[in-house]
């Protein structure tokens, strides 16, 4: 297959890690606005609409696409920021904006026609009927796929509904379905859906004790407690290490990145069309270090070729798992 055949999609959550990506070989980036109509809302990450124009105009200049993501889901009575963001990614010739709500893509697909629509995995669209829903009413050209679906699975999708599929290939996992996680909310009354944010940075807090351990917490509530000399993971609820049963442990899910490299011949062969990185957080010398990884092994799938991709030292826990790709559960 030529490299035109499947897309390798890359994060962006600051400029300097949208050229790190476009350097490093990004076939297209996907961004947010500096607001709550993007699922990674944090201080510091994201773009104002000046450094949005500069950036795009940066990638169009280097052959690479900018995806925007207006993929939280709009206050109830109040629509206005989500519009002005659809309004803006038209305004800026943006390639695509990555849209969730219904009413959301809805105006999108009434007011911008010509502007493409990309189905977020916020929807958490996993069937052929969904899928087709949004194609038929709203004119979504690309879903990205939910994280919990086997090779077999999304293969048959592929064959159901006359989209394009995008999925995951590395990064972050969660113990949720995409799109219907509220475990923040209980603590902070922040949400990824809601606001854009799970474990907002404000709420967390580390504890340094005498003894050299240091506790993670969020709000009021431990997460984990990190023995001296190891690092110290950002605060989920799903990924805390808690004592149930008299026992002591991850009880979600222990921390693990997505790294699904051994499965892109077949995912490629299922008919994916593009192949997204995790981690509009990080920096821009990781998205540098796995952009520029991740490129050479799509190339090396994309010739025919075993691909292969290390890259344990920056996953979360230094730990990795193929997912859903090679679901063992029911």
């Amino acid at each position: 297959m030529s490299r035109a055949a499947a897309e390798l999609i890359c994060p962006a959550g600051t400029p300097a890690s949208l050229r790190a990506a476009v350097d490093a070989g990004a076939d297209a980036v996907y961004t947010g606005f500096r607001d709550c109509t993007n699922a990674r809302n944090f201080p510091g990450l994201n773009f104002s609409r000046a450094e949005m124009k500069d950036a795009i105009a940066f990638a169009h200049r280097r052959g690479v696409k900018v995806f925007v993501a207006v993929n939280t889901f709009a206050v109830a009575g109040n629509p206005g920021p989500w519009r002005a963001a659809i309004d803006d990614a038209a305004r800026l010739e943006a390639d695509a904006a990555i849209v969730a709500d219904i009413a959301v893509a809805a105006y999108a697909a009434k007011k911008y026609p010509d502007l493409r629509l990309h189905l977020s995995v916020q929807a958490s669209a996993s069937t052929a009927e969904a899928i087709g829903f949004f194609r038929r009413e709203f004119g979504i050209r690309r879903v990205v796929l939910p994280r919990t679906l086997t090779i077999a699975e999304v293969a048959l999708l592929i064959r159901r509904v006359p989209v394009e599929a995008e999925v995951f290939l590395f990064g972050a996992m969660g113990v949720m379905a995409e799109g219907r996680c509220a475990l923040s909310s209980y603590v902070t009354g922040i949400s990824p859906n809601l606001g854009g944010a799970c474990s907002p940075a404000e709420h967390v807090h580390y504890d340094q004790r005498p003894d050299g351990t240091l506790p993670s917490r969020l709000g009021r509530h431990a997460i984990s407690t990190h023995p001296a000399g190891e690092p110290a993971g950002y605060p989920t609820l799903c990924r805390g290490c808690y004592r149930a049963h008299g026992r002591t442990g991850y009880v979600f899910e222990e921390p693990t990145s997505l790294n699904a490299v051994e499965t892109l011949p077949a995912l490629l062969k299922a008919g994916v069309r593009a192949f997204k990185i995790e981690g509009r957080q990080r920096g821009r010398a990781y998205v540098a270090e796995v952009v520029k990884t991740l490129r050479r092994a799509l190339d090396a799938a994309l010739r025919g070729e075993t691909p292969a991709a290390d890259l344990i030292h920056v996953t979360e826990g230094h730990h990795e798992t193929l997912g859903g790709y090679a679901k063992t559960w029911h």
